[in-house]
């Protein structure tokens, strides 16, 4: 609507002289020279005005307007008398238009000139309006952060020191070029960042910008990515251009992936144009500067496995950097980091919490120290205590509580006994995760659950480790059927869990004897996961053997957990009342009823409340699915 109304503004300001112009006026009589001089002979002419090329004009005493010409071949000398002694008032005027009708014909001309004049000053003023959209769609929207600008550095980003030594060569590069050029090195042209969301990869590119002090010029791959063909190639040589006019510069696009995507041959029409023309101008722009002309490009994504070959090739990004999600020293770090700002109790051992939260990216453990500050607010508190944090983590993992008389009694009691069989296998199985804590508080989609923390932070998971895992999925609906009787629906995300990591042994990790050492994994990081579109790179056959391997390592899985359940059941008995009056139980307590030590020096295991519910929350598989959730720690429903 404001595009409408700003044309028909314009319009109306271009034809409204056109559209009413001056009052309509008679056209004036035309007469011939002799009609004249008898219409002054007979007192009928009021006025006349004698210009010097012969032309008469003026008016009759009726008003009515009249043009004549006289001969200049053979002038009239007895006009003038004539005029005289009729009374007939008498102007000279010079032949040709005036000064003030040279003016008004100009009018047009100045106002046209006027107009696109302002039209350039306000796209200049304000590019973000309408006038801008309109004259600037083919320029680039990338934010520019110059060195004068607040910086941010390597000191604000915690952890990560192999990633920050990797990159920390670019700022090298960025402020002394000349040493590298002595050695005869070339600085690198693109570092590509990649890695899980929240892993703070836009964080370090700012971090490279602010350390090196040049111009950081942050646009995303969207913003490139036009309905118009060919904006989205004006747009980055725009970018580029600008960053060569301010070199040295950084030039940084996030989500990369939105223009850099795999190009398809022969599937290029329609929509796919737009996208294909943006890439082929990055990749001409990437090969376009020189080294040392001091541009560099960052790239950030999250899935590296779609971009284009040609756009990965050295020459284009000649480093691909993964910011994995940190490790313990590292959480803990960061924890610092947002902690800085807060009021924190003595109690608040931040190693602790770390070790509570494996597989928190930087954005969670932002959002759990946020949370924390919540829960301290809701209490009434301006100092942080630790159980702030363990509840804010359990209502990040979980969500919001619901009431305990949600449940009725008798569901309360299935509930105990299918959290009390996977907290016992767990106990039980020497390989498996310690547990930290068993709760039957409704949360979510949750009737209760049962977490698990790992004593370290696994890279290897072995197969031993793998087939207890599998139990413990499995012990819930195995003491359901020895207890009750019966299985129930409460089980369904424990056997979808299952199944989802007896496929991987099969299928990735080639723990099959009928398949045998055979893998079918994906090519490529997955730090989204893996694509649901995507068929399985085996014939149908294979698909049934599959299917018969995964049914028998759940199988045996189910009755491992019912054997040792039934070994056991007075443990279980007594684990079950205990859920049933205090709802929630430390793993502490699980493995004094089973008889066995719990591990040393394991986190979070005391019972802490349950901040509200997170339904089907266990895992993919270890180092699989969502990197983020993998390694959490178990959390069985």
């Amino acid at each position: 609507m404001l595009v409408v109304g700003s044309l028909t503004t314009i319009a109306l300001l271009l034809f409204w002289p056109l559209a009413v112009g001056a009052p309509p006026q008679a056209a004036p009589r035309s007469l011939a020279y002799s009609s004249f001089v008898s219409d002054v002979a007979h007192n009928q002419v009021a006025s006349v005005a004698i210009a010097s090329d012969g032309t008469l004009s003026g008016h009759l005493r009726n008003g009515q307007a009249f043009i004549s010409a006289a001969p200049t071949a053979v002038p009239d000398t007895g006009l003038l008398p004539l005029l005289a002694s009729h009374h007939v008032r008498v102007r000279a005027v010079p032949a040709g238009p005036g000064w003030v009708s040279v003016l008004v014909s100009f009018l047009p001309l100045a106002f046209f000139v006027g107009l696109f004049a302002w039209i350039g000053w306000a796209v200049r003023r304000n590019r973000g309006g309408v006038l801008g959209q309109i004259m600037g769609v083919g320029r680039s929207r990338a934010k520019v952060v110059t060195p004068d600008m607040p910086r941010t550095t390597f000191a604000e980003v915690a952890g990560y020191q192999g990633v920050k030594a990797e990159i920390a060569e670019v700022v090298d590069y960025l402020k002394d070029p000349s040493r590298w050029r002595r050695v005869g090195a070339k600085g690198p042209r693109g570092v590509l960042l990649s890695g899980p969301p929240g892993t703070g990869k836009t964080l370090l590119a700012r971090a490279v910008a602010g350390e090196a002090g040049v111009a950081f010029f942050a646009t995303s791959g969207s913003a490139f990515v036009e309905l118009y063909v060919g904006v989205g190639a004006s747009r980055v040589r725009d970018l580029f251009a600008q960053a060569r006019s301010r070199a040295p510069a950084i030039v940084f696009i996030d989500e990369i992936d939105a223009i850099g995507g795999r190009r398809l041959a022969g599937l290029t029409a329609g929509a796919n144009d737009e996208r294909e023309q943006t890439l082929n101008q990055l990749l001409a722009e990437m090969d376009g500067f020189e080294p040392g002309q001091g541009v560099v490009v960052l790239a950030a994504t999250n899935r590296p496995e779609v971009l284009d070959p040609a756009l990965l090739r050295p020459g284009r990004f000649d480093r691909q950097i993964t910011v994995p999600l940190p490790n313990l020293s590292e959480r803990a770090a960061i924890l610092g980091v947002h902690c800085a700002d807060k009021r924190l109790g003595a109690d608040v051992d931040l190693m602790e919490i770390a070790r509570g939260t494996p597989g928190f990216s930087g954005a969670d453990l932002a959002n759990l120290a946020n949370e924390a500050a919540i829960v301290a607010v809701r209490s009434g508190r301006e100092v942080l205590a630790s159980e702030d944090f363990w509840e804010a983590r359990d209502r990040v993992l979980l969500g919001q509580r619901l009431s305990p008389n949600a449940l009725r009694p008798e569901e309360r009691h299935v509930v105990a006994v299918h959290e009390a069989g996977h907290a016992l296998v767990a106990a039980l199985c020497p390989k498996a995760d310690p547990v930290a804590k068993v709760s039957i508080l409704p949360a979510g989609q949750a009737l209760g659950v049962t977490e698990q923390l790992p004593l370290d932070e696994r890279h290897l998971y072995g197969e031993g480790y793998l087939h207890d895992t599998l139990a413990v999925r499995l012990g819930g609906r195995a003491a359901e059927m020895l207890v009750v009787g019966e299985a129930s629906s409460g089980a369904a995300n424990d056997l979808a869990s299952a199944t989802e990591l007896a496929t991987k042994m099969v299928v990735e990790f080639g723990l099959s004897p009928a398949l045998g050492p055979v893998g079918y994994s994906s090519h490529g990081p997955r730090f989204l996961g893996p694509d649901p579109l995507e068929r399985h790179p085996y014939s149908d056959r294979t698909q049934r053997l599959v299917d018969s391997e995964v049914a028998r390592l759940l199988r045996e899985a189910e009755a491992r957990a019912t054997d040792l359940i039934r070994s056991h059941r007075e443990a279980l008995d007594a684990l079950v009342q205990l859920l049933v009056d205090q709802e929630t139980v430390a793993g502490e307590e699980v493995y004094r009823l089973v008889g066995r030590p719990g591990p040393p020096g394991r986190a979070a295991s005391r019972p802490v409340a349950v901040a509200a519910g997170g339904g089907a929350l266990s895992p993919a598989g270890p180092g699989h699915g969502h990197p983020a959730a993998a390694s959490r720690g178990q959390l069985h429903s």
